[in-house]
């Protein structure tokens, strides 16, 4: 923004009213939700930092919408998951996995919309793709085992304020967790991919599909997931 807090948001809404208010034309402005990172407004949070400011300015500032806390939700859903497999991963057998992803609703193991997805990645094909009780033992293991290589993780945690101290963190700290620390850290919520791909998407149907080809990590042996 500029010293009088001309920044995006205030320029959107102005240009807006401009056109609504003066020139007459029948104007939708969509903006997004305003980060609370920069010192909750004071700053360039959305509402103008000077003299150029929206009002009410804590209404537009403090849970617009909501989507930035949605989006926070998300992403450190996925990353809680990621390292969650692979702490399980470095302490369960193929077959236990298999069985705890998969388990068997009597004679047959009913494979999931997202675990078909995932076997159709792994040249799986036929009756095993609604089945997975016809898996082999060779395809049992490459489906339940994602092997991640820990190095390659570039998926970070988020946060919806400028917290410096939490850009380069170690987790895995706790005795619980057996050793498994590695180092990662927080970026600012809207810096998330999620947020670029919520800006994207078209429909419903468009966000799912944008979301479920992120690549987060790389395997060990054989690629990305």
């Amino acid at each position: 923004p500029t010293p009088a807090g001309e920044g995006k948001s205030t320029t959107t809404i102005g240009v807006c009213q401009a056109l609504g208010a003066h020139l007459g034309k029948k104007v939708v402005t969509t903006i997004r939700q305003p980060s609370q990172g920069p010192t909750f407004g004071i700053k360039g949070g959305a509402a103008g930092g000077g003299y150029s400011q929206v009002i009410p300015m804590e209404e537009f500032n403090l849970h617009l919408t909501g989507d930035i806390h949605a989006i926070v939700a998300a992403n450190n859903l996925l990353a809680a998951a990621l390292d969650a497999r692979m702490f399980h991963e470095s302490t369960q057998t193929d077959e236990k996995l298999f069985e705890r992803l998969c388990p068997k609703k009597g004679a047959t193991r009913p494979v999931a919309l997202s675990q078909r997805s995932r076997l159709e990645r792994l040249g799986v094909t036929g009756p095993a793709l609604d089945d997975a009780e016809l898996l082999s033992v060779e395809d049992r293991k490459r489906f339940a085992r994602l092997d991640v290589d820990p190095s390659t993780i570039t998926w970070k945690r988020v946060l919806d304020t400028c917290d410096r101290f939490l850009r380069k963190i170690e987790v895995g700290k706790n005795p619980t967790e057996k050793g498994k620390t590695r180092e990662t850290g927080f970026d600012i919520a809207v810096a998330s991919e999620i947020m670029a791909v919520l800006a994207l998407a078209t429909d419903l149907a468009d966000l799912r599909a944008r979301l479920g080809r992120m690549v987060v990590a790389r395997s060990k042996e054989d690629g990305v997931h």
